[in-house]
């Protein structure tokens, strides 16, 4: 989720390893609690489920940020130096996540409640829009996940790519009966054309194939002990990082009733944001639906993703106090922040027309065995390809 130079927006987990522990910044953990505890304390009237997501959100964003668990960055490294370790830890996550999403999903319901996967048609909007976020978290530095966490832990760069993201779902959402009409062929969701426990078997050995040709193509290390001792560190940390991350995933499932997802939320802030100055939503065939008028209508406390994404910020805030990270990066560059512009309003656009993001339409939908979400990552590594080409057009290293 983050570049490797001036641009990063978090630390790798190799080089956090490298320095001396810091001391606890507890600044950051009152201003955590300062802002937890409100919050809280609103939701106390809701459901519990609410009460219940923005701790499980705390937690994700805590794991996210101590295992820099991420996608950006390891697509780059991937594709640049051959470095399959970040990868090899998502096809963890996916296979964990298909494991455990599949007694839920098969049984329709969990506990009395109703339970859905992270379902899309398979359109050429899939495809456009996924390209557009490839393309933008390239530029950007972070994804759609990444860019909450790394924002959490401190990173100013990172919250101009967040205002940009929230601009472009909005923006996005103006045009979604356009895009809508372009030709699709519908959903398909493999747990139901060939039964779960053929679907689970089928994806989960893919991703096993997928794994054993990753290893095959890694690059043969010839670090000194130490720096080997160091990769193998990290290799831990991202893979302990999937484990919890499959676990809390599978939380929130049961938790909101659908899969993890992000970026419904950046869509709902900008139109709310939209409202304040004066936008008409009666205009808007999409915000004319029942559900989107009714988050419109609604406090964001009502709507379980952004409830989610705000315990994300929180935990990340959290987990960087209390490793003594926590650093507010003010200096940037005209063409950093040029990057930054861009690879927000394509991520934001992008996950809009796709219905999701890294998370909401790829792990999400891969998690459900719907082939929106393998779509979706065939054509953002496409759009990520072109983004790292272009990276050092904007002054950001590979």
């Amino acid at each position: 989720m983050s570049s490797s130079g001036p641009s990063s927006a978090t630390p790798a987990v190799a080089e956090i390893a490298a320095v001396a522990p810091p001391r606890p910044q507890y600044a950051a953990l009152i201003v955590v609690l300062a802002l937890a505890a409100p919050a809280l304390a609103w939701l106390m009237g809701d459901s519990w489920r609410m009460r219940v997501l923005l701790l499980l959100g705390m937690a994700l964003g805590a794991v996210l940020y101590q295992t820099a668990f991420g996608f950006t960055a390891h697509y780059r490294e991937f594709m640049l130096r051959r470095d399959t370790a970040g990868v090899r830890a998502q096809i963890l996550l996916l296979a964990l996540a298909t494991l455990l999403f599949a007694p839920v999903l098969a049984a329709g319901s969990a506990f009395g409640y109703p339970m859905s996967g992270a379902v899309a048609p398979l359109g050429v909007q899939v495809v456009a829009g996924a390209f557009l976020f490839g393309l933008g978290m390239q530029l950007a530095g972070g994804c759609g996940s990444g860019a909450l966490y790394t924002a959490g832990g401190g990173s100013a760069r990172m919250l101009i790519v967040l205002f940009f993201f929230i601009a472009g779902s909005f923006w996005a959402s103006l045009h979604m009966s356009w895009w809508e009409r372009l030709p699709s062929r519908g959903e398909a969701v493999l747990g139901d054309v060939i039964g779960w426990t053929g679907a689970v078997a089928l994806q989960v050995g893919v991703l096993a194939a997928m794994w054993v040709l990753l290893g095959r193509v890694a690059p043969i290390r010839t670090e000194r002990s130490s720096q080997l001792a160091g990769a193998l560190a990290g290799q831990r940390t991202l893979l302990l990082g999937a484990v919890l991350l499959a676990v809390l995933a599978l939380l929130v499932l049961l938790v909101a009733g659908h899969p993890w997802s992000i970026t419904w939320a950046f869509a709902l802030w900008g139109a709310k944001a939209a409202l304040r100055l004066g936008w008409q939503p009666e205009e808007s065939a999409f915000w004319n639906g029942d559900f989107q008028h009714r988050a419109l209508e609604s406090s964001i406390f009502e709507d379980v993703t952004s409830v989610t994404d705000i315990g994300i910020i929180l935990g990340a805030l959290a987990a960087a106090g209390a490793a003594g990270r926590f650093n507010l990066r003010w200096s940037l560059s005209g063409t950093s922040l040029a990057a930054a512009v861009i690879g927000g309003l394509a991520m934001g656009y992008g996950a809009r027309i796709a219905y999701g993001c890294n998370i909401g339409a790829f792990f999400s939908g891969v998690a459900s065995t719907s082939l929106h979400g393998w779509v979706w990552i065939v054509a953002a590594l496409a759009g990520t390809a072109i983004g790292v080409r272009l990276r050092p057009w904007f002054g950001l290293k590979n």
